[in-house]
């Protein structure tokens, strides 16, 4: 009886091992499954009016020839690779072009250009308002040549940097850390519209996917966390609780 003693003490130090062992690996397997944090630019972003929504413009703006009727948008933001940030408001081609007649040669695109946020500029400066008008250009004008209605562009390696001359520097530079501010949703705004009072805010917040995307991401770790910790005090009292057999047993023999 004594000589399986051994054996029996051995037996819930083994099971403890392997039970922590096997609970460490799964949380170590909980971590690998976490969503990595996509890489954020601050940079102006192109987009297209379709219905009553943005859509991220398939071409760039000196690819793309805006037929008459259309409606194209710009924003200057923080955003990562997977997500967008859109005008923060939608007027349609009428509420911008109505008051404008036609000509010939010329055709008539409502253009939005959203300067964004003080918390998406790179040093929290005061960006300029919203604007919105409807640009009369040549029928083969890019959409490069209807930004070119709002003022001066900068123009870097085929890439906008600055709308009359907003930002003075900077050019879709990586952000390291998007901050708590320019991370969160945007507050749709009010534009003053060619022979309109104001445009009806968008009923979604724009940009809200790249806010829900960082939420999702912090959430996400933020379980992870706690599936690790829970596993790691359910190791300890599982521990503790074969240690506690394994005396009850010598103490009985």
């Amino acid at each position: 009886m004594n000589a399986r003693q051994p054996i029996t003490r051995r037996r819930p130090a083994a099971a403890a091992r392997l039970l922590v062992a096997l609970l460490l690996a799964a949380g170590l397997g909980a971590l690998t499954v976490a969503p990595a944090q996509a890489a954020a630019y601050r940079f102006w972003g192109f987009f297209t009016e379709s219905g009553t929504s943005w859509t991220f413009a398939q071409k760039g703006p000196d690819q793309t020839v805006p037929a008459d009727g259309t409606v194209d948008g710009w924003r200057f933001a923080v955003a990562d690779e997977s997500s967008s940030r859109f005008p923060r408001a939608t007027p349609t081609f009428d509420e911008l072009c109505s008051t404008t007649p036609k000509q010939d040669g010329l055709k008539r695109v409502g253009l939005v250009v959203d300067f964004g946020r003080a918390a998406d500029s790179e040093s929290a400066s005061t960006p300029p308002e919203p604007t919105a008008r409807c640009a009369s250009v040549p029928t083969q004008a890019s959409s490069t040549d209807v930004l070119k209605s709002v003022g001066e562009l900068r123009i870097e390696g085929g890439l906008v940097c600055a709308v009359a001359g907003y930002p003075a520097s900077g050019c879709g530079g990586e952000v390291k850390e998007v901050s708590s501010a320019a991370a969160a949703a945007d507050t749709p705004v009010q534009l003053t519209l060619p022979g309109a009072a104001t445009s009806s805010a968008p009923s979604t917040p724009a940009g809200q996917a790249v806010a829900e995307g960082a939420a999702a991401g912090t959430s996400a770790g933020t379980v992870v966390a706690y599936v690790v910790a829970a596993l790691a005090i359910i190791a300890v009292l599982v521990v503790v609780l074969l240690r506690s057999r394994a005396r009850a047993r010598r103490g009985e023999h």
